[in-house]
Parts: structure tokens; C-alpha cells; sequence
């Protein structure tokens, strides 16, 4: 592996085994993994990705990740959403494309790999921006989602938008900051959004450059206080991408926290 955590997001990835479309807009898509072996169906794993909501990041940099998890037998959807940067993306877009993915993906996935999949809620897998999605989807639909396993996620939209992350990556999601748009942060900002009924685990590497580990410690400790069943894994040594990297040091502790999510182990 190389020594820059980033080639993950170019690695090479075997093709999806299916795509379907939750919608009729060219991204309101995800791509499908068959989990390896055999064995009765299980429930969906949903990976939403990041990229700080942009239209040049897409679905295809988790390719590595979503491969691996269905290696270890898990079926996998890479779901796909207009992002910034494109018609439709943005304010509301890209969250209503999410909550209806997240809602529509079991039951097209247990039609497109039959016997593998049920149509019980997914659990949800959200890097960084998808994160947020996951968090976001979590809180406005809690009966479509299991469990979410939120890696570095982007967790507090207002104070995202105080350090500027990825230079303005919120105000283009949201059209403004919290002074501008305040009741589309209190709509969008799992900050203002706590306690999330699902099962939540956030995992967060200390040494991350692109969303400070603060803002997941912050939005964990107010998700508890609220009575959510939320836990925080902080992973020394382990930076932003190395959480989506199937071969890095972090990723047994990605596979635990999934297989403790899962809920059919």
C-alpha cells in the first residue's frame, strides 16, 4: 500500500455485481455487491460517501471499501446523490436524494440479488460528508435505518462552516451560514438534530486534517447527554482516509464496529 493515505480514493475496484436506481436523475443510483459465500439473506449495508457534498467526488472512491465489506459478507450498496456543483445537488437535494435512497435501496436490492438481501433496514456506513448524510438520514427517517457507523463525519454543520472546511464546502451545501439560513441548519445540522434514535457508533482518527476529530467528540458528548446510544471510537495515529482503506491499521477496527451494528451476528 502506499504510504499516501489518498490512493484510496483512485484505487481500482472490482464492478458492482448490479445498479439500480432509487430515482429518475442520472446519480439517484447505487451500485450493488453480492455478498461472498453462502448463507441466508441479511440486511443492507449502505455506504454513503463523501467528498464534502461535491460533485467531483462520486461514489467510486468507496469502491474499495464497499468491495471488502461484501468479501466478509455483507451486502453492500454504494449509494450515489447530487452533490454541489450540479443541478439538483445541494439545498435540498442532495438530503432528500439520501433519505430516499436509504429508503428505497433494501427493497431494490432484495429484488436485484435475490436471496442474499432483506428488506429489513440498512445499517449506514457514512464517510466525512457522507457522514453528516448518514446522521442526517438517521435522524429523519430512525424507522429506515438500523444502525450507522459514522467515520470522521462532519457532525456540526455551523461549526464545519466557523473553520471552513474544504473552503466553503457547507455554505455551498446549504446556501449561507447559520446567520444566513438558520432554519436550514436547524433542518441539516446533526448537531441540532440529537438524540438520534438509531444506534450509532462514530469513529474518529486523532490525526485527521480534513474534519477535526473535536467536532465528532463534541457532537457525541451532546448526543449522549440527549440519551442517544452513541459511542465514540478515537483511533491514535490514523488520519482521514484511512478509514475507508481496506489494509490500513484502522480498518479491523471499521470491521468490528460494522459487526457489532449488524445485529445478525
Amino acid at each position: 500500500m502506499s504510504s499516501d493515505p489518498r490512493t484510496v480514493l483512485t484505487r481500482p475496484a472490482p464492478e458492482p455485481d448490479a445498479t439500480v436506481a432509487y430515482g429518475e436523475h442520472p446519480d439517484q443510483i447505487a451500485d450493488l455487491r453480492r455478498p461472498a459465500g453462502s448463507g441466508p439473506p441479511r440486511p443492507l449495508v449502505v455506504v454513503v460517501h463523501g467528498g464534502f457534498w461535491r460533485a467531483e467526488y462520486d461514489r467510486r472512491h468507496t469502491g474499495p471499501l464497499a468491495n471488502a465489506l461484501a468479501t466478509l459478507g455483507y451486502p453492500v450498496a454504494q449509494l450515489e446523490y447530487r452533490r454541489t456543483g450540479q443541478v439538483g445537488g445541494g439545498w435540498p437535494g442532495t438530503l432528500t436524494d439520501v433519505l430516499a435512497g436509504v429508503s428505497a435501496l433494501p427493497g431494490l436490492a432484495e429484488a436485484a440479488l435475490p436471496g442474499r438481501v432483506t428488506s429489513a433496514a440498512p445499517v449506514l456506513v457514512g464517510h466525512s460528508a457522507g457522514g453528516h448524510l448518514a446522521l442526517y438520514a438517521a435522524a429523519h427517517a430512525p424507522g429506515a435505518v438500523a444502525a450507522v457507523l459514522a467515520l470522521a463525519p462532519v457532525a456540526d454543520l455551523a461549526e464545519a462552516y466557523r473553520l471552513d472546511l474544504d473552503a466553503g464546502a457547507v455554505a455551498a451545501l446549504l446556501g449561507g451560514g447559520p446567520a444566513d439560513v438558520p432554519e436550514r441548519y436547524a433542518t441539516a445540522d446533526p448537531r441540532s438534530l440529537v438524540p438520534l434514535r438509531p444506534r450509532t457508533v462514530v469513529m474518529h482518527g486523532t490525526l485527521d486534517q480534513q474534519v477535526p476529530i473535536d467536532i465528532s467528540r463534541n457532537y457525541v458528548s451532546a448526543a449522549r447527554a440527549a440519551g442517544a446510544d452513541i459511542h465514540l471510537i478515537e483511533l491514535p495515529d490514523c488520519e482521514h482516509f484511512g478509514l475507508i482503506a481496506p489494509g490500513s491499521s484502522a480498518w479491523p477496527k471499521v470491521t468490528d464496529a460494522l459487526r457489532s451494528l449488524h445485529g445478525d451476528h
